[in-house]
């Protein structure tokens, strides 16, 4: 959008291309479409269809396992090599985590592209082939165990004979291969249609790493695992799949989360030498590793959550995508909000707060969307810094927008065991003060640079696009049937097919082809996702593993003894910090294990903590200095990242106060009668419309002195408890601020010298 003219004439044939003609304006096709990342393979021919098939069934077969379908059941034909469903749950989460690992080698590199085939690494191809040797043994051996076991073989862990073979022919092989693989594959350089040879190596040391824990986990060996009676086998297999998660994590989502899990891993064996609370016992590197494989680690709550809701609602976006149902929630934006001052960015508010509940990454989703609003907004007069930091804050509270929210609710429904529905419920009134403040902080700036909305020959016809309000039934079902009593399974899954469905009243009508086509871009874009969420395992089961947790919770119950706000405070801090760098769902699970229990010890409820800790994990990908989302932002609007991350950490203030107003009036989370509820939702909306104007200088109408400024920020505070007196307070002296600036009109360019009333 960034190329269109001035002159709607000109402009006319460059949008009638878009396939948006019928209701005129701007074309949003293409939007909600899966980003290309910088060191993504781009496939051609024979590699491109393999890993088409290979994504494409990966994520089908997510959505038969999910809903129980097999062939078997259908026809009556027995068919042993393919998986029968229901699986069992450890195997399945296992097969979850090892596709997302074999299609993260295939897909992403470990280092930038040759230019040409002079650049290529040749020389490293014979070592990377004989790593693979040495990976095809493991699998190998790995299958034969599975073959002796079937055929009825008795496995003990303490046998000599069994623990050599597991050592030398599976672990040691193994454990070459991956770190090879992985050495190798930081010098390795190919074009970028090409497959680099030791990414191949890491992909069959993925494979082996399943086969062998598919393998003993079947036998009576998962309940020994933490004690000496686990086989080596099991800890040698967890080395090397904690390497390749995070080596892939490091390709997929950056350095901080692998530094962070890199700093937990190493506390496990240092802990012991440490003073105070971070103390923990002596655990051996054979303990540790046959049990961070399990349900109480890797296995545990976030790859549940990967495994089941987040792929689920990736498909699901992946079915809007290919359906072009998703081209048209932006379209609507732009013909609701369009034409008002500062038009583009109010659409972001809106297309981003929609798409982004869907999508689970901020960084994603500002790519996704950012790439059509940032320009428009730049074109409407935003400075780049402002245009890149209102999608990042409008992507980031995606996040908390129910009934979604990323997926973090159902993260947040299978800790702490709260129904999802009321979960969802409690998530209103907060994310709807967070987007109205958003909606504020824009407002206000268009009026400050006086600037217009854009015209009417420049948006989609709005009237046209009511006629076409049926596209929004795929969401309209998801939210019906999660509120009828259907599972999340089911609820998600009608909505997918409802999304082909209603396609057929559309151009772009969705056959076999175009359903194969979304379910290999569910796939893919479900690789980020996965990995973190087994990367944020690591540290959910150094957590659980050395107590670091409840010590955690005993530090924030001594600093409740000398003030209750401090420990929200530094509560609030350690979620930023722990979630800076990471996705929205393993910056929550890794906040909720060390963060949460201590709140609740405090006596606050299950819920209120988990919403607390929510909220910061989610706004740490806009607070600086690594804020993701502002990053990926300003790399769409060509401006400075850390001015963004600090113009989006201005914009996305209310986040940082939000948490602390359901903390003193919980009738913000529902919890109270319909009266309290209502009070406390529009006294809320009116505190954070104070401090919108507070932070922009612009309060009813016109620009404020800084004092002014001032006493608008002290009387928003006061609306953060809830109480009617403080209520009172604020609302009376708002009145206060206006009829001073009415009346007395003092001049915010010469603070210290005030006019008299006309």
């Amino acid at each position: 959008m960034a190329g269109l003219n001035d002159d709607p004439e000109k402009n006319k044939p460059e949008l009638e291309a878009g396939g948006f003609a019928e209701s005129g304006g701007v074309i949003s096709e293409g939007a909600d479409e899966e980003p290309v990342e910088a060191n993504r393979r781009d496939f051609s021919g024979w590699r491109l269809t393999t890993v088409a098939w290979f994504s494409g069934l990966y994520a089908a077969l997510h959505m038969a396992a999910l809903n129980g379908l097999s062939i078997e059941r259908w026809t009556g034909v027995e068919l042993p090599l393919l998986p029968t469903f229901p699986m069992e749950t450890w195997n399945f989460r296992i097969l979850h985590v090892a596709g997302a690992l074999f299609l993260g080698f295939l897909l992403y590199s470990a280092r930038p592209f040759a230019e040409d085939k002079s650049g290529e690494s040749r020389a490293l191809n014979l070592p990377a082939w004989l790593l693979a040797v040495l990976a095809l043994v493991s699998l190998g051996v790995a299958l034969s165990f599975s073959v002796e076991i079937a055929n009825g073989a008795m496995w003990n862990g303490m046998d000599g004979g069994i623990r050599n073979r597991e050592i030398w022919w599976y672990g040691v092989p193994l454990i070459v291969a991956t770190g090879g693989g992985i050495v190798l594959s930081w010098f390795h350089r190919k074009q970028r249609d090409g497959i680099a040879a030791p990414d191949i190596v890491l992909g069959i040391c993925a494979a082996a790493v399943a086969v062998y824990l598919i393998t003993i986990y079947g036998t009576l060996m998962r309940n020994s695992t933490g004690t000496p009676f686990a086989p080596i086998g099991i800890s040698l297999a967890a080395v090397a799949g904690v390497a390749l998660i995070l080596e892939l994590t490091r390709r997929v989502a950056g350095l901080a989360l692998v530094i962070i899990s890199v700093v937990f891993l190493a506390y496990v064996f240092t802990g012991q030498h440490l003073p105070g609370f971070l103390n923990s016992p002596v655990i051996s590197w054979q303990r540790f590793f046959s049990q961070v494989y399990t349900d109480a680690g890797i296995l545990g709550p976030t790859t549940a959550v990967s495994s089941t809701y987040i792929i689920l609602f990736i498909i699901f976006a992946a079915f809007l995508s290919a359906s072009k149902v998703g081209d048209y929630f932006i379209n609507f934006a732009f013909a609701a909000a369009g034409r008002s001052r500062g038009g583009p960015a109010k659409v972001s508010i809106f297309a981003s707060g929609l798409m982004g509940m869907i999508n689970g990454t901020s960084a994603g989703n500002v790519v996704a969307t950012g790439s059509l609003t940032i320009p428009l907004m730049k074109r409407v007069g935003y400075k780049p810094t402002t245009a890149g930091a209102v999608e990042a804050a409008a992507s980031t509270g995606g996040q908390i927008m129910p009934p979604i929210m990323g997926a973090g609710a159902f993260i947040m429904a299978e800790v702490t065991g709260i129904p999802y529905t009321e979960i969802a419920l409690a998530a209103i009134i907060p994310a709807l003060l967070y987007f109205v403040s958003i909606y504020f902080m824009v407002d206000f700036e268009a009026a400050k640079l006086g600037m217009r909305g854009m015209r009417s020959d420049e948006l989609p016809k709005l009237r046209k696009l009511i006629k076409q309000a049926y596209l929004f039934f795929p969401i309209i079902i998801l939210i019906a049937a999660l509120f009828m009593g259907y599972s999340v399974i089911r609820a998600g899954t009608l909505a997918t097919v409802s999304a082909a469905v209603v396609s057929w009243l559309t151009p772009y009508r969705m056959g076999f082809r175009e359903i194969g086509k979304a379910f290999e871009l569910a796939g893919t874009m479900a690789i980020q996702i996965i990995i973190v969420c087994a990367c944020a395992g690591i540290i959910v089961g150094v957590i659980a593993l050395t107590g670091v947790g409840a010590r955690f919770s005993s530090l924030l119950l001594g600093i409740a003894g000398a003030s209750e706000l401090a420990a929200l405070f530094f509560a609030m801090l350690i979620a930023i910090l722990l979630g800076m760098g990471m996705p929205t769902t393993a910056a929550y699970a890794v906040a909720a294990s060390v963060v949460a229990p201590g709140l609740t010890n405090l006596g606050i409820p299950p819920l209120t903590a988990h919403f607390f800790v929510f909220y910061f994990a989610v706004v740490s990908s806009i607070t600086p200095p690594v804020a993701l989302a502002s990053y990926a932002a300003a790399g769409i609007s060509g401006a400075n990242p850390m001015a963004t991350s600090v113009a989006s950490f201005k914009i996305g203030i209310t986040a940082f106060v939000v948490p602390f107003m359901f903390f003193y009036n919980s009738a913000l989370l529902m919890d109270g009668t319909w009266p309290e509820v209502i009070r406390a939702a529009i006294t809320a909306v009116v505190g954070v419309y104070l401090l919108s104007a507070a932070v922009q200088g612009w309060f009813i109408g016109g620009r404020t002195v800084w004092w002014l400024r001032i006493a608008i920020g002290i009387f928003a505070l006061f609306m953060i408890e809830g109480g009617i007196y403080t209520d009172m307070i604020g609302v009376g002296g708002a009145v206060a601020v206006w009829a001073v600036q009415k009346f007395i009109r003092p001049d915010p360019d010469t603070p210290f010298e005030v006019r008299g009333a006309d």
